[in-house]
């Protein structure tokens, strides 16, 4: 008689270590040097940096998107298919490390010598390629979240870990980008731009590589899962709460493209230079006569310094990115403990109602406003900070309840989808701010005009708070309870023991 093959671990109760968590976490930092310029900067580089009119610019994030269509779940399909002795989703991370990066490198350089229409189709050609590079690097690495362990509080505290990586890493993006593009480019943008995203290219290759020698996977599929494309279909298309996570996905990261490309042209243009620079020198981040130490010198390193003749709209926008990622980051860390004891869902609902309520309050504000819009931006981030990591989180719960209905498990085409919404959501909210920046008649010549400003400012409060709330009310739709989630948790186990038996006790003789 030969030994039955081996169970697979009973993974419903695995605690991760401390290391395998920060491990994982590192290659979300990665991908957020990728995404945080792509919701913050990304307009303003492409319209102000590349050339590239606002109408041209709409236009083609969205058509860009078309491509996620096919690539996303063509990547979930691959790597739930994919068997190595690493697993399914690790070597993904180690294959894609350097074309990920090298295409962001790019995507971010401005070539010499191309007429407009050069230039734009550059763009599309470099923007595209570096969306399916994020596809191939981002939908296994997601899907890791589901299968290194059962344990829902687990998840949750896998997604803690990611996110506050993924805070940090905005922190570092979100305020010292532009900083250092005037720094390091000396009056040269471009170059600028070049050599800072070559900076970030390098750091996220060591992160994707520390990730894969860092993680396990432990949750396979049902053993008598046979590969089915057209039931992984219909599975999720019966799957109630991935629809409300796909809709809820897609119309949040509308409104973090929408917001982010907006708040660009809100600070640039809008905000009173006046106010912006009392707020700044306020801060202490202005060069007064006799100021040293080493905390001045690290901040002057990293262009945080506002220098005489300097405009001080590029700290203001870093001082206030910074510290609004600062507060996510604390919510990030309560995440987990305010959904073990109140549950994903509420704790969802509540902090995306309440940072929609605070978004559309932004609209307001005048130029002079300032301080209040500093006050507004910390709580909002309030609000908003705790759902970061559950969003991944409940993603895999989704992917548990496919198998609590159906006996199949596609965990990875699950999240193929979600991040195929999250692109989706990324690319219409930066046409949509394409095309109302178009609408009202923005260039950069007509951009202080009393029209363009008002299309500045709507752009950036109110218009960026309806994707929100319609986010929120996909959430009201979302089944999973704190009850039916444990109720699914000890179910599945059962089903795994049973499983496990059967295929012991099925082991062909000879």
């Amino acid at each position: 008689m030969t030994p039955a093959p081996p169970a697979a671990p009973d993974a419903s109760h695995v605690k991760l270590s401390f290391w395998e968590k920060a491990g994982y976490s590192l290659s979300d930092a990665s991908a957020n040097f990728v995404f945080q310029l792509l919701i913050i900067f990304q307009a303003g580089f492409y319209t102000d940096v590349m050339g590239i009119s606002a109408a041209a610019l709409g236009t083609m994030l969205l058509l860009v998107r078309f491509s996620d269509a096919i690539t996303d779940p063509i990547m979930g399909i691959l790597a739930d298919r994919t068997n190595t002795r690493w697993g399914k989703f690790r070597p993904w991370l180690l294959w894609s490390a350097i074309p990920f990066a090298l295409l962001f490198w790019v995507a971010f350089t401005v070539p010499e010598g191309l007429s407009d229409r050069g230039r734009l189709l550059y763009a599309v050609g470099t923007y595209t390629l570096l969306m399916v590079a994020y596809t191939v690097n981002n939908v296994p690495y997601s899907a890791l979240t589901g299968v290194m362990t059962a344990d829902s509080s687990e998840r949750t505290s896998i997604s803690s870990y990611r996110f506050f990586a993924a805070m940090a890493a905005a922190f570092f993006v979100q305020g010292f980008t532009l900083p250092l593009v005037q720094k390091l480019g000396q009056g040269d943008d471009a170059l600028g731009w070049s050599l800072t995203v070559a900076i970030y290219a390098c750091i996220a290759v060591v992160f994707f590589v520390i990730t894969f020698f860092s993680v396990k996977e432990r949750v396979p599929p049902p053993p008598e899962q046979r590969a089915d494309l057209r039931q992984d279909l219909r599975d999720v298309r019966r799957n109630r709460p991935w629809l409300a996570m796909f809709g809820m996905t897609l119309f949040v990261f509308i409104t973090l493209s929408l917001r982010g490309s907006s708040n660009y042209y809100y600070f640039t243009y809008f905000l009173s230079p006046e106010a912006l620079t009392e707020f700044v020198r306020a801060a202490g981040l202005f060069a007064e006569a006799g100021a040293s130490g080493l905390g001045f010198r690290i901040l002057d390193t990293f262009g945080l310094i506002v220098t005489p003749g300097d405009s001080p709209t590029a700290v203001g926008f870093s001082l206030f990115n910074m510290t609004g990622t600062l507060v996510s980051i604390v919510g990030v860390l309560l995440a987990k403990p305010l959904a073990d004891r109140f549950g994903k869902k509420w704790v969802f609902i509540i902090g995306l109602g309440g940072a929609t309520v605070v978004q559309a309050s932004l609209a307001a504000l005048g130029p002079a406003d300032v301080n209040a819009l500093f006050v507004l931006t910390i709580l909002g981030s309030v609000f908003y900070g705790p759902t970061i990591p559950l969003l991944w989180a409940m993603i895999a719960d989704t992917a548990d309840y496919s198998e609590w209905k159906t006996r199949r498990r596609a965990t990875g085409f699950v999240y193929a989808g979600i991040i195929f919404a999250l692109k989706a959501g990324l690319g219409l909210g930066g046409a949509i701010a394409g095309w109302i920046l178009a609408g009202y008649g923005y260039t950069v010549a007509t951009a202080r005009t009393p029209e363009v400003l008002e299309g500045i400012r709507l752009s950036a409060t109110l218009y960026s708070a309806i994707p929100f709330a319609l986010g929120t009310l996909c959430m009201l739709a979302y089944p999973i309870s704190k009850a039916m989630e444990q109720r699914i948790a000890a179910d599945l186990v059962a089903q795994r023991v049973s499983a496990a038996a059967g295929l012991t006790s099925d082991s062909p003789t000879l």
